[in-house]
């Protein structure tokens, strides 16, 4: 890993002649991501993110925490114990410099020792997921972090909207597989990720799963093709 989004993170915060990261997938073009999003404020934020951030309680674990600003608003505004977890170095030292106190450079399948009242995987978090082939590895691991009356907050968009119609308003999905699983690709100042595998999960999707692993699953909040879900434990 070139880890090109720590340093885009990295370049933004130390005003090191920072660029708008550009990402694309299996299905979509070239697309902009701005890399001063990363470091938006609470106000900011869209609704689902403010939500999540709004329930979580307790002892946290922010996964994927990026540019730690999830982590910040609930360590410094909440109040909250935090743990801001990434596989990018360079991200996790960004939070670390901006003031976080509690970081950890690893996957999260790695990650043991601890265990939270409220997990966080936010900016589809689903992603983190890869497949429906390994999904349960991922709860199965979530479910081993989660306090007996702890809550995932974690939010993915159904993205069946970005796929053609036929003539009898048919969605025109992929034969194979699932429709949700694709190759993102992140590019910055000239250089290129290898293709990783992300997940987009409808919520009946991800509802299914997260039962067939010890969970309750709630519908929290739905914003157009998006939505915010609360997992606890059965």
């Amino acid at each position: 890993m070139k880890d090109l989004m720590g340093r885009a993170i990295w370049d933004y915060f130390h005003k090191e002649n920072p660029e708008d990261l550009q990402t694309e997938t299996s299905i979509s073009e070239l697309d902009e991501l701005p890399v001063d999003y990363l470091f938006r404020n609470f106000d900011e934020m869209n609704a689902i993110e403010q939500k999540a951030l709004k329930l979580s309680q307790g002892k946290v674990l922010d996964i994927g925490a990026g540019a730690g600003s999830h982590s910040l608003y609930l360590q410094n505004e909440r109040n909250l114990d935090v743990t801001a977890l990434d596989i990018s170095p360079k991200s996790i030292e960004v939070c670390k410099l901006r003031g976080i106190k509690n970081t950890v450079v690893q996957n999260m399948l790695e990650f043991s020792g601890e265990t939270f009242d409220t997990i966080l995987l936010l900016m589809n978090g689903t992603g983190i997921f890869q497949s429906l082939n390994v999904i349960d590895v991922y709860l199965k691991k979530l479910h081993s972090l989660l306090n007996k009356k702890g809550q995932i907050l974690i939010d993915s968009t159904d993205i069946l909207y970005m796929f053609d119609q036929d003539e009898d308003g048919g969605v025109l999905i992929p034969a194979t597989g699932y429709y949700g699983e694709l190759d993102y690709v992140v590019h910055y100042k000239g250089e290129s990720e290898d293709p990783i595998k992300w997940l987009y999960l409808d919520f009946n999707t991800l509802q299914n799963a997260a039962i067939n692993n010890g969970f309750k699953v709630e519908m929290i909040l739905q914003d157009e093709d998006s939505y915010l879900a609360k997992l606890t434990k059965k």
